[in-house]
């Protein structure tokens, strides 16, 4: 018993602590040797058993503190891996694969959507832009092909951008917005109405940044194509004057912040009451209707807002002027 004593006011090697027997708790001091001579009177006691407990308990209890020291630090290396798993993706790539397996667990649906719209959607855009144009566009088959590029990049945009996640219930807006639906203005929920014209606004000015992005590339892209076409061949010359960059930039962003932002929150409250009603055949149909119909009327009001604008000026007009 007196051996159970000696250990359990022994220090152990490399480690120096006050055992207080009063409290049975263990306070490491660092590296100089402190000793609490009220712990040697359990050597004293008669009853040795509760003496020997409590060393048996703050033994443990030091085991347990440097193994559970480790398990933190083991812990801490699992945060750290995780948190280095979840931010050591590909830059920009990283996070839209992130983000897409977020929106397809919330909605199954997302990646036939996505495909309706970019297949489906951009050709109803063109025939709807051709449509509104005088002898269906062919002989402005340069406003056409640019307008095709900006639309298969916006289009993406438009149905990320919108498309509800797990997480979206945690998601908050900015301050002004911060009671608004998170993801569509006619999102479920008990939500004012002055609440949901802060979506539209919130969305359409995230939608206007976005379609100028798409618009300053796609048009870059196609003029750049043109110029190499010229280069390539001397005698091509191209019945329109290429819309200016900037303006035809300008342009795109009026359009998705109004025409394409009230369109396409429209359509997913629609797409969601239909949902629930429809079983999934008829609501893949739908689908397809509802934004082959959407995409007609976005390229025709695209066409209009082009020529409001003046970004885009046919031959006659431009010789006329």
């Amino acid at each position: 018993m007196a051996t159970m004593a000696q250990l359990c006011c022994s220090p152990l090697s490399g480690h120096y602590f006050l055992i207080n027997t009063s409290s049975l708790s263990t306070t490491r001091l660092g590296n100089s040797t402190i000793s609490n001579t009220n712990s040697l009177q359990c050597s004293k006691n008669k009853s040795h058993t509760p003496c020997a407990a409590a060393a048996g308990g703050d033994s443990g209890g030091i085991g347990r503190s440097n193994g559970g020291g480790g398990g933190g630090g083991g812990g801490g290396g699992g945060e750290d891996s995780e948190s280095g798993g979840g931010g050591s993706g590909f830059g920009p790539i990283g996070a839209l694969l992130n983000g897409w397996r977020a929106r397809v667990a919330a909605d199954p649906q997302f990646p036939f959507k996505v495909l309706m719209e970019e297949i489906v959607g951009v050709s109803a855009c063109l025939v709807g832009d051709m449509a509104s144009r005088a002898n269906f566009g062919l002989d402005e088959l340069d406003f056409v092909f640019s307008t095709l590029v900006v639309g298969s990049i916006l289009n993406f945009l438009l149905m990320y951008i919108l498309a509800p996640t797990l997480s979206s219930s945690a998601q908050t807006l900015p301050a002004i917005f911060a009671n608004c639906p998170t993801s569509y203005m006619f999102e479920p929920g008990p939500y004012t109405l002055l609440n949901r014209l802060g979506t539209f606004v919130y969305k359409g000015a995230l939608f206007g940044a976005a379609g100028f992005a798409a618009g300053f590339v796609g048009t870059a892209i196609s003029n750049g194509l043109i110029k190499t076409r010229k280069k390539m061949d001397p005698n091509f010359e191209t019945p329109n004057k290429p819309p200016p960059t900037i303006l035809n930039a300008a342009t795109w962003a009026v359009q998705l912040g109004l025409s394409s932002n009230f369109r396409y929150q429209t359509l997913n409250g629609i797409e969601f009451l239909l949902a629930k009603g429809l079983s999934p055949n008829f609501f893949k149909t739908s689908v397809v209707v509802l934004r082959c119909l959407n995409n007609v009327l976005g390229g025709m009001s695209f066409v209009a807002m082009a020529r409001l604008t003046g970004s885009q000026v046919v031959g006659k007009e431009k010789a006329d002027s």
